[in-house]
């Protein structure tokens, strides 16, 4: 027996899941021994989540897996899936080190597949290189090497691996593709989106494929880990506490399921431009306990929970995704260590602040729900691109609409993948730690549609693709509930679908904009009132700064002239907008035949 097994006994002595381990051990049959291995797991998922975290279970957890998995390989032919693990990349190179770091510390702690003297047997990277920056693609090319040396089999799939891809396709079948891998220009290949770049690397995974079952695409995002963040009470706390591999294998062992997605936890997935209304509730709420405080007293937030059990307790509209709008403020959690007082708290908020451009939420933050995984799994709608794992039959379902660059490009594209196969699009509780930013920086290698200028960000080409990106998703979920994309319908109606889904989208922005001005004016009020503490130290002189730029990218980017809303307002750019969106639905059929005779062909 292995010393985990031994360890679980001894800790749960007497108890009935102690005993049905100790008497499948007792039957001398090497099959029962995965058996009582996949017991043992059990248990200690259910003591681990039950009460206060213990880490020394966590530890026994892991243990447990990797004497799975020494049992598994000396039972030979292991035939469990084999992962390529995708992850688009555009000019963020420490987000990419670090999302490796955790699979490799993944492969390290749970064992998955075992190791040869190469690597990890059944797990592969496949890194889709979108980069701009010569000194950042060099810098994905060492990590590249660097990781292949520690025994993470990686393979970079840069511009040029890229380009070849395309070429094996003639000028009338490039065209053909053009509305889903864009209009090549071998000069400018670079920044082409994460659709585009997701369905370039589909052409890559098509010849990678093998005739047998036992192959799974996994695709990530490079600002992601294989982590999961918990709230202890006292702190959050990132933890190897999902053996994503094995699950997954399972998942796609036992179920039809042939497209899987899960979602994450840590940073909100979504962009500032849906966060800001809520955020400035959640600045209000802070500053008015804190005005309450003495401001050389003893900081009193640190028992605060900024969780809530809402996953999209962060998103401004969130009652557009079936969920329960945010009806009050949640509390900050100062994150500061060591004595300090209420000065030190605002000082610590106040440099966060600017974070938030970034796509932090400071008050809104995801901790993992424990669940049973095999219990989670139900049909899904939404696929998180950042997070989703297929079967290789799958490649034939491309991210639509891909060259308009609208964000909601997941949702859409699981709007028709529901469509189409039914409950073999599945959603499972397989969470990914999201971090939005680098530490060493404090701000987002890049971001697409965000511009740093001087005195304030300016989000306006995030905002038009979000606002986009929401009439084409709700557009998609009418035409979907009609019969599209298997039924005909006539270009009239997608039209005036599109037409009436913007108007209802406009409506519902412009309501929020108001809601965010009348905040807006409450925080200018209470920041600027004489009376407060904080008008009154010279050593908060810092935090006042940062507070005033805060609100005037704030002011620039959600007030009565900001660009943002300029863009999305009826005129001539919303029409263009529209023009695009019908014509891109209108030809869906024909890029789906022309995808089909790419992939036959590649």
């Amino acid at each position: 027996m292995g010393k985990a097994l031994t360890r679980l006994l001894d800790r749960f002595s007497g108890a009935p899941s102690s005993a049905a381990i100790a008497e499948l051990l007792q039957q001398n049959d090497t099959g029962y021994t995965v058996t009582a291995y996949q017991k043992a797991v059990s248990v200690v998922e259910q003591a681990m989540w039950s009460g206060e975290f213990d880490p020394s279970l966590l530890e026994l957890y892991q243990e447990i897996f990797r004497e799975l998995e020494g049992v598994i390989a000396s039972r030979g032919n292991d035939s469990r899936h084999e992962f390529i693990i995708v992850i688009p990349v555009a000019d963020r190179p420490q987000h990419l080190r670090s999302c490796l770091e955790s699979l490799l510390e993944l492969c390290r702690t749970f064992g998955y597949g075992g190791r040869d003297e190469s690597g990890y047997r059944k797990v592969s990277v496949l890194i889709a290189d979108d980069s701009r920056e010569p000194e950042r693609i060099a810098q994905n090319r060492q990590i590249t090497d660097s990781f292949n040396r520690r025994g993470l089999r990686t393979i970079y799939f840069g511009q040029a691996e890229q380009l070849e891809q395309i070429d094996r396709f003639d000028p009338a079948e490039r065209a053909q593709l053009s509305e889903i891998i864009g209009d090549i220009d071998p000069e400018a290949f670079y920044h082409k989106g994460a659709s585009i770049m997701r369905n370039i690397t589909y052409l890559k995974l098509n010849e990678m494929k093998r005739d047998d079952a036992s192959q799974l695409f996994y695709f990530i995002d490079s600002d992601q880990e294989f982590k999961i963040k918990i709230d202890t009470g006292e702190g959050d706390r990132d933890l190897f506490a999902i053996n994503y591999l094995y699950w997954l294998d399972h998942i796609f062992s036992t179920t039809d399921t042939s497209i899987l997605t899960g979602k994450v936890v840590g940073d909100p997935p979504v962009s500032p431009s849906v966060m800001a209304g809520n955020f400035l509730e959640d600045i209000i709420g802070l500053l008015q306990q804190l005005d309450a405080e003495e401001p050389d007293s003893p900081c009193r937030f640190h028992n605060n929970s900024t969780h809530t059990n809402d996953d999209a307790s962060y998103h401004d509209m969130a009652e557009l995704f079936g969920f329960k709008p945010s009806s009050s403020p949640l509390d900050y959690r100062c994150t500061l260590t060591g004595e300090h007082n209420h000065k030190a708290c605002l000082n610590g908020f106040a440099e966060k602040l600017g974070q938030f451009f970034d796509g932090e939420h400071p008050t809104r933050k995801t901790c993992y729900e424990p669940e049973k995984l095999l219990k989670s799994i139900k049909p899904a709608r939404t696929i998180y691109t950042g997070n989703y794992i297929f079967r290789p039959v799958r490649l034939d379902s491309f991210i639509p609409f891909a060259p308009l660059k609208l964000r909601m490009a997941g949702p859409t594209l699981g709007r028709i993948i529901k469509a189409q196969i039914g409950d073999d699009f599945a959603s499972a509780n397989l969470p990914m730690l999201h971090k939005r930013t680098v530490d060493e920086i404090g701000e987002s290698e890049f971001r697409p549609g965000i511009s740093r200028e001087e005195k304030r960000v300016d989000l306006s080409g995030e905002f038009e693709r979000q606002f986009f990106g929401d009439v084409m998703l709700f557009s998609m979920e009418k035409l979907t509930g009609s019969g599209f994309p298997d039924s005909a319908i006539s270009a009239d109606s997608i039209r005036e679908t599109v037409h009436s889904t913007a108007e209802e989208m406009y409506s519902r922005y412009m309501k929020k904009q108001s809601l965010l001005l009348e905040k807006l004016q409450r925080l200018y009020a209470l920041l600027n009132d004489g009376g407060t503490w904080w008008n009154s130290e010279p050593e908060l002189e810092s935090a006042r700064s940062r507070f005033k730029h805060f609100l005037i990218s704030i002011e620039h980017n959600f007030g009565t002239d900001a660009p943002g809303y300029q863009l999305i307002a009826p005129g001539e750019h919303r029409q263009q907008r529209l023009r695009e969106i019908t014509e891109a639905i209108v030809h869906y059929p024909r890029d789906k035949a022309a995808w089909k005779a790419a992939l036959t062909a590649n």
